[in-house]
């Protein structure tokens, strides 16, 4: 991985991760995507408002690399800078300015020119709201009264028919809320929006069995029956996705009374592929070993209805950041690492890999079963069942 400032990402990364939450990804979502906590990609998006930067585009009038390059050589060979320009086919000028503005001759540099160049050009070009006063505080006085932007926009398009000057976007104010480094409105006034989020979330977020981060119809942890707390029937289970490099996964089911394993192959994260695969899965145990599912607030379980009609088995999810409510699944999934690192890619491994995975882990002796194994355990309970 390209270590980058802070976040240890590269420029790639970034763009993929600005792609992801265009599209509605949750903050827990892109983390593990790229083994980050959720708190340093929240920090990265937060520095934009949750507004994904512009792509920044270099002018044609602009020099490129390799005419800085051919301008060094010139340089370089004793060429004066008429005969540079000539070779260019740029005006001497043009050129006299570049050599003049990074050094002169003796000390100038193609690499370093174009990156002073490119990095000099940063010169945000100030939005509406900064050059019109009065715009600014007929905007902020309507915010104070719990107006949405969209409103305001749409009630400045009626009020100022005649005047275009006094219209603005509903974008531009979330804008100018959220890019604070915009310096245009008080960060105090994103409390009087109905969501009082601090970042720009997508509107994706809101469709594709999910609204706003939330799983619909998600059935609260709180409400599993007595017996999936006591661990004293098999047959519940909690899971997860365990992260590889690259965007790979496994979802890990481990059964709670037990702590048998089964590891599943999924090709992707989406809802529709992890569903399928765990569906396949889970429809290939006995029906006493079928009875509920807890899974945290991944939004891969978002189709669990679909799952529950496939399986009969009830999924239950945890609170929000509450990992510690799964905490089977979790201690396994630290095992696991011991056969999956870190930074592994996990698109190599077929389903009989996995298998093999689960059988060695399930045939070693766990203390908290009092060093008994969990498939032996799983054996004499479904045993004692029949």
């Amino acid at each position: 991985m390209i270590q980058g400032r802070r976040f240890g990402l590269s420029s790639d990364q970034k763009v993929d991760i600005w792609r992801r939450w265009k599209l509605g990804e949750s903050l827990h979502e892109i983390g593990r995507a790229f083994n980050k906590d959720h708190g340093s990609i929240q920090f990265l998006l937060a520095q934009h408002g949750g507004i994904a930067p512009a792509v920044r585009r270099r002018s044609p009038r602009m020099l490129t690399l390799s005419e800085r390059e051919e301008i060094s050589r010139g340089i370089a060979s004793g060429s004066s800078i008429r005969e540079i320009a000539r070779g260019l086919r740029r005006a001497a000028s043009t050129v006299s300015r570049e050599v003049a503005r990074h050094g002169g001759r003796p000390v100038y540099r193609a690499s370093a020119a174009d990156h002073q160049a490119w990095k000099s050009a940063l010169r945000p070009r100030p939005c509406r709201l900064a050059l019109h006063r009065k715009l600014r505080l007929i905007v902020a006085s309507k915010l104070i009264l719990n107006w949405s932007p969209e409103q305001i926009s749409g009630w400045l398009k009626s009020r100022y028919s005649n005047n275009e000057s006094m219209r603005v976007s509903h974008e531009t104010i979330y804008r100018s809320l959220f890019i604070q480094a915009r310096g245009v409105l008080k960060k105090e006034l994103a409390q009087h929006l109905r969501s009082r989020r601090q970042i720009r979330r997508s509107v994706h977020a809101r469709v594709g069995g999910h609204s706003q981060g939330q799983i619909v119809d998600a059935v609260s942890i709180r409400e599993r029956p007595a017996e999936v707390e006591d661990r004293a029937i098999p047959g519940h289970w909690e899971g997860d996705l365990l992260a590889g490099t690259g965007n790979t996964h496994i979802a890990t089911l481990v059964e709670r009374h037990s702590r048998f394993t089964i590891l599943v192959k999924v090709p992707g994260k989406d809802t529709a592929t992890v569903v399928d695969a765990l569906s396949r899965q889970v429809r290939k145990l006995p029906a006493s070993l079928r009875r509920s599912l807890t899974w945290d607030r991944g939004l891969e379980m978002a189709k669990h209805k679909s799952f529950t009609v496939a399986t009969k088995v009830q999924v239950y999810f945890c609170d929000p950041q509450s990992p510690w409510q799964r905490g089977s699944n979790e201690n396994t999934n630290g095992l696991l690492r011991q056969y999956f690192p870190k930074k592994t890619d996990l698109s190599g491994y077929s389903q009989a890999d996995l298998n093999k995975v689960a059988l060695q882990l399930n045939q070693r002796p766990r203390k908290t079963l009092d060093f008994e194994t969990p498939a032996a355990k799983l054996q004499a309970s479904v045993a004692s069942i029949h």
